[in-house]
């Protein structure tokens, strides 16, 4: 490796002097002329690079990394502990579905992350809870289930003289 101007970029960075990368500093090297190695996927089947231990990257994401990215998304997104994101999404608390579930603030107020403000919801009663027409048939059955219904939504009087 020397300093010297890529043949491809023409920035002054660390050339390497052998052979078929001739000139090309590291970035270029790795779009232009390096080839990564085809393998099959164990896990798809599919002919793709490799990234590491036999898999394509997609497959190697989502077995290695889909936790950590999930712990880091409830921190970043929710600001809430991993372990409580973990507990409260285990199955929606409506109807018991547990494939996709949700993080639902009860009280509508995404600063107030108290274990008794938090639910699970798969998508389905989400988008319900969310709207303004079926909201308190899912807050009744939240109300069964243990939950306070907000104050914002106890007095609907607002709403029902706004509607004519």
């Amino acid at each position: 490796m020397v300093i010297g101007n890529c043949k491809n970029c023409r920035k002054e960075r660390q050339v390497a002097g052998d052979g078929k990368s001739e000139g090309l500093c590291r970035p270029c090297y790795k779009k232009i002329a390096w080839k990564p190695r085809l393998i099959e996927c164990k896990r798809c089947k599919r002919t793709k690079m490799h990234q590491a231990k036999g898999l394509c990257q997609g497959c190697y994401n989502s077995v290695f990394q889909i936790e950590n990215i999930k712990r880091s998304n409830a921190k970043r997104y929710h600001n809430i502990d991993p372990g409580l994101y973990k507990k409260s999404i285990q199955k929606c608390t409506v109807c018991e579905f547990n494939k996709i579930v949700e993080l639902h603030h009860v009280d509508m107020n995404h600063k107030n992350n108290s274990p008794e403000n938090l639910t699970g919801l798969c998508p389905n009663h989400h988008k319900l809870i969310h709207h303004r027409k079926y909201q308190k048939e899912v807050f009744e059955i939240l109300k069964e289930k243990g939950f306070k219904e907000p104050e914002i939504y106890k007095d609907d009087e607002f709403f029902k003289n706004s509607k004519s």
